[in-house]
């Protein structure tokens, strides 16, 4: 008998269905977890309001034909129930995932560049992922939890994962001063990768309210809001210098132009947030200061998994952003309020919590 399981599964915008689905079968190498958190992240709220657009349901696959709908969930912590020899894990580890499977052989693999692996493939986004009670996943992709973390906690390992991924990517030295627009959840977790990894001083900018405290609480050492003096207060604040790194962490329409207006000549800008639009860019500027121009994926495992479970074993990042879990149920209104900009923190979801309206 075919074993079965609640799982959320994405049809199209505005169409996520609970269903009884099938328990994955483990491959070779792979590891069964019973998925304790399932973080709802901003690429599914895109989804939700206006996909496919990286889900692959309506792609054409040259031998099966058309894709069925996809279970998603790419930021998952869970209990391994089972497990391979040769994985070096055991039943009941309480493992974070990484979710991106890397090949390991091709020319960015062996670069150490496994997030721009030729066959780079994230559970959630191009197969079944954990918003799921059941998920199959390759070992290598995952890390037993340090002793006593919270659950909740741990949720976050794989977002500030990207975070601290996103950090290594600004080439920011000790010393540098940086300045960090937007305050929301991944702006966060770049904040704290980037205090994590060297020690510079850091201003965050973003509209005055909860995500600015919460900035000063995680390490920022000066926090500025939006407006047209906004360069001129950057440069008071850093002592009449320009920053020498600015990463864009917000997504929000005009802000990477902004990050090129603000940092100093010769220096780096990291494009973080995705806007929806096509930004308009001044290049003539950017060639003539010889500003570099960069960008952010993903993570690198293997560095930046372990690294994110360091940062949340003392708990602050964690009580700052894991909001209290709720189940596949409620999945549908947490992609609203998170589409909405209503969410301050990290929506988890507990596929094992049963939540639906009683009748």
């Amino acid at each position: 008998m075919t074993r079965t399981m609640r799982a959320a599964v994405y049809y199209g915008a505005r169409d996520i269905r609970i269903e009884e689905a099938p328990v994955p079968t483990r491959g070779p190498g792979d590891v069964l977890v019973r998925v304790l958190r399932s973080g709802v992240c901003g690429t599914d709220a895109v989804e939700w309001v206006a996909g496919p657009k990286v889900f692959p349901i309506e792609r054409q696959h040259p031998n099966s034909g058309h894709l069925g709908p996809l279970i998603p969930g790419h930021e998952f912590v869970g209990e391994i129930v089972e497990t391979d020899p040769r994985s070096g894990f055991a039943v009941g580890d309480l493992v974070a995932s990484g979710a991106g499977v890397w090949c390991g052989e091709c020319r960015r693999c062996r670069e150490g560049r496994t997030n721009q692996c030729a066959s780079y493939t994230t559970l959630g986004l191009n197969v079944h992922g954990g918003m799921a009670e059941f998920v199959a996943v390759e070992s290598k992709t995952l890390r037993v939890l340090p002793e006593g973390m919270s659950i909740d906690h741990a949720g976050l390992a794989q977002p500030l994962a990207v975070g601290i991924h996103a950090a290594r990517r600004s080439g920011a030295r000790d010393g540098d001063n940086v300045v960090v627009i937007g305050a929301g959840a991944i702006g966060s977790f770049v904040l704290a990768g980037l205090k994590h990894l060297r020690k510079l001083n850091v201003i965050v900018v973003d509209f005055p309210g909860k995500r600015l405290g919460r900035a000063v609480r995680l390490g920022a050492d000066r926090t500025l809001a939006p407006s047209d003096t906004l360069a001129a207060e950057a440069v008071e604040a850093l002592a009449g210098s320009k920053p020498d790194v600015v990463i864009e962490a917000s997504g929000a329409p005009g802000q990477l132009a902004v990050a090129l207006q603000l940092v100093n000549d010769g220096g780096r800008v990291l494009a973080v947030g995705i806007p929806q639009d096509k930004p308009a860019l001044d290049v003539h500027s950017m060639v003539f200061r010889e500003i570099t121009l960069d960008s952010t994926l993903a993570h690198v495992c293997d560095a930046d998994l372990p690294a994110a479970l360091e940062i949340l074993s003392n708990g602050t990042l964690g009580d700052e952003l894991a909001e209290a879990p709720v189940g596949l149920d409620q999945l549908g209104k947490a992609l609203d309020r998170l589409a909405d900009g209503q969410v301050e923190g990290k929506v988890l979801i507990d596929p094992g919590l049963d939540d639906a309206p009683q009748t």
